[in-house]
């Protein structure tokens, strides 16, 4: 895939007429636009007043762009294409190329609409496309800077560094009793010596109270290390922890922080990965490896310096293997990190199988699914179990070998030492006190040259951490965002949305509405009505044009001032769990019990919530599982009313309630849309009898719009949706049930 300059290139030496400016969209494809897989050197190109088009440097296509009709992008079996359809109705293809190109063909096929519509060609796409790492070449996620491969994991270390700026004391202060400690690791080897020598193979008879005095120093210097090394624990761990919960804040803020459409390209499982389990694993160093990396590097220095002292050849034999082993993890580190990848992939997907199971458990047990979804996890934690084997097993085999390696310096040491006491020259005691300085060194050798797998883990975990702290937030208040208090007015200029590169779901919405006005929206499913209410809470940003409040764009007005002022009751009603009372109270927690009850009675909930054993402090459950969709929706509208909001947003509101409610609702409602705007979705029509006008969505544009008598005597979209209803409607259930056995028989 060629970037656009070397395309357009290409272009002007194919065809030497067409001038520079006037390439528009040039793209490359490297299949042949039958269904064959053959492979070609392919190039199209939009230019100002037609379509060209060369395969293998042979000229197949030359066509008018006002023979061209519509232009589409699809997706084949192992490929794509974009098509286009003629003056007459036929659809064709234009290019067709492998999947790396899908973004790519998404993108222009997006561009190449937006001009035969009238509209300047937007090269915004390439930056996205063509966001990859500078090194490896790797598309960068989206939202993401990180390359995962070639990240500067230096540069986390230090930023996690300054994320302990305010507990930097208790490190500093923990680092001292380090220092302590490694120091009087060093005295019991030398008092060893001493009892030794002067006591226990000594030619005369020792004084009982000296020999004493001894004893009772190799258990004070026990006694007084392990005190320190508690005090030590106590300091790295009350600092470890403050810096992992400064970091899960962050990470947690940060989630928050992030788009829907942020959020759900990851699963919750992910999420809660990075929240909870990659801190853990921090923690875990910071508490416990970091400490014990410091504790053997000082021991290291301080043992090493005295063997160096006392003999540097005899020293050198010792530690020579360390390098080959450090070596040799380092040729394992990538492998290693791919190893641990791959293990936190597996941890990840089995946590949202989880996650979703439990979430979903009644529609689980509803189908019956119970054995299926045991299966489903089975396999996950089988896979996961897998890899972890695999891990396990490659260390299993390396380790042994790295293990003989780094204590092939003790064959060296007894030959040494054996020689040396046989010549006269070394004592009993000091050749304890040396094996003894020998077998502590070989303590933080081998634990030095097993750090690299475990800082492997430990990065695989920072990485994910910071990917997430760290990716770009797409829907974000300016510098100067300003708090405004709503009056009403909501005005869609030119607004066109789409959730990916491929289409718009939302083309060319321009209306305004008046304060005071409820608008329903109406349209066959799909059409975008849920996506036009989620733009005016911002949600989502648009893609083009702009959605005001009041004249401003709502982009100018901070999201916290915006959303504190529109209340909402989604398709979907979510119920936290606790108690009906607080889930009410969620939108306003300063209010007080006779506005929470008020607020149920307009929503018709106060009578059923009184019914219940415990009325308000009644606890419903995860997601309102213990009340019914009627009874959970009307908790969701009282909750909206508390919020007093200046917009309301009302969708398929009250779709879960019978007949009875509805009405006693939508009554009540009444009262509250008289001085507010209201934005209502409905596919029941007869909810939107009151509306003052009505938007008809059809293929992402705005089909129609006026009052219901206007649109009934227009006589189109919407006429033909209410005449459906009333088709209906006027079914009476003998009718339903004979057409229910006519088809059966059939």
């Amino acid at each position: 895939m060629e970037n656009r300059n070397t395309l357009t290139d290409r272009v002007c030496s194919l065809e030497p007429s067409v001038k520079r400016e006037d390439v528009l969209l040039p793209i490359d494809f490297n299949l042949t636009t039958s269904h064959l897989r053959t492979r070609v050197d392919g190039l199209t190109v939009l230019l100002r007043d037609r379509i060209l088009c060369w395969t293998d440097g042979k000229k197949k296509l030359d066509i008018p762009l006002t023979e061209v009709k519509e232009v589409l992008f699809r997706r084949g079996i192992g490929c794509v294409f974009i098509e286009y359809c003629d003056s007459i109705g036929e659809w064709h293809i234009l290019c067709r190329a492998d999947m790396q190109y899908v973004d790519f063909y998404a993108a222009a096929a997006r561009e190449i609409s937006k001009y035969l519509e009238g509209r300047e060609i937007s090269y915004e796409y390439e930056a996205e496309i063509n966001h990859r790492c500078p090194k490896c070449n790797r598309q960068y996620r989206p939202g993401s800077n990180i390359c995962e491969h070639c990240v500067d994991k230096k540069n986390y270390i230090m930023r996690l560094w300054a994320l302990t700026k305010g507990y930097r004391h208790l490190i500093y202060l923990s680092i001292l009793f380090y220092f302590i400690i490694a120091a009087a690791n060093l005295i019991p080897p030398y008092i060893n010596r001493i009892l030794v020598d002067d006591y226990i193979k000594a030619d005369e008879m020792p004084e009982l109270g000296a020999y004493i005095v001894v004893i009772l120093s190799l258990f004070l210097m026990n006694i007084a290390t392990r005190l320190l090394s508690m005090v030590r624990s106590v300091l790295l761990i009350r600092a470890g922890n403050k810096t992992i919960v400064t970091l899960r804040e962050m990470v947690f803020e940060k989630i928050q922080m992030m788009s829907i459409a942020r959020i759900s390209k990851r699963t919750s499982g992910e999420l809660m990965n990075r929240v909870s389990n990659d801190t853990g694993e921090l923690s875990g160093f910071i508490t416990r490896e970091l400490g014990n990396a410091l504790e053997q590097i000082l021991i290291l220095l301080a043992i090493g310096i005295y063997l160096f002292a006392y003999d540097w050849r005899l020293a050198l034999m010792i530690i020579l293997p360390t390098p080959l082993v450090m070596y040799s993890n380092r040729l394992f580190r990538r492998f290693m990190h791919q190893m641990f990848h791959r293990q936190w992939q597996m941890g990840s997907k089995a946590n949202s199988i989880l996650h979703d199971t439990f979430s979903g458990i009644r529609v689980v047990k509803a189908f019956g699914m119970e054995k299926r979804e045991i299966e489903r996890y089975d396999q996950i934690t089988r896979e996961e179990r897998d890899t972890q084997i695999r891990n396990e097993m490659f260390w299993g085999r390396v380790q042994p070998i790295l293990n003989f390696l780094m204590g092939v310096g003790e064959y060296f040491l007894l030959y040494y030492v054996g020689n040396k006491i046989i010549g006269g020259t070394m004592t009993i005691g000091e050749m304890t006190q040396f094996s003894a300085y020998v077998s502590i060194i070989y303590g933080p050798l081998r634990w030095l040259s097993f750090l690299p797998r475990r800082l492997t883990r430990l990065m695989t975990s920072i990485v994910k951490i910071f990917d997430v702290i760290d990716e770009s937030v797409d829907v974000a208040d300016k510098e100067d965002a300003i708090d405004h208090d709503i009056d009403g007015t909501i005005t869609f200029d030119n607004v066109s949305f789409g959730y990916d590169k491929t289409a718009y779901v939302l083309k060319n919405i321009s209306c305004e509405i008046k304060p005071g006005e409820m608008i329903g929206i109406v349209g066959k499913s799909g059409v975008g009505k849920s996506t036009l209410i989620n733009l005016v809470m911002r949600m989502y940003d648009v893609s083009e044009g702009a959605i005001r409040i009041d004249g401003i764009d709502i982009k100018d007005i901070s999201q916290q001032s915006l959303r504190s002022q529109i209340g909402v009751v989604l398709q979907e009603t979510f119920l936290f769990s606790g108690t009906i009372y607080d889930n009410i109270a969620y939108a306003k927690p300063d209010a007080t019990r006779d506005e929470v009850i008020t607020a149920a009675k307009i929503a018709g909930a106060h009578s059923f919530i009184m019914k219940l054993p415990n009325a308000y402090n009644t606890k419903v459950g995860e997601r309102g599982h213990t009340l019914s969709g009627g009874e959970r929706q009307r908790v969701a509208i009282a909750r909206a009313l508390l919020h007093n909001p200046r917009i309301l947003i009302l969708d398929e509101a009250t779709a879960s309630l019978d007949t009875e409610t509805e009405k006693q609702i939508q009554d009540a409602l009444q009262q509250l849309i008289a001085d507010r705007t209201t934005l209502a979705i409905a596919h029941r029509l007869s909810t939107l009898r009151n509306a003052t006008k009505i938007l008809v969505l059809d293929k992402g544009g705005l089909a129609e719009m006026g009052t219901h008598e206007e649109l009934i005597a227009k006589k189109g979209i919407y006429y033909g949706l209410v005449m459906a209803q009333r088709q209906m409607s006027k079914m009476s259930p003998k009718n339903q049930e004979a057409n229910t056995v006519v088809k059966t028989n059939a």
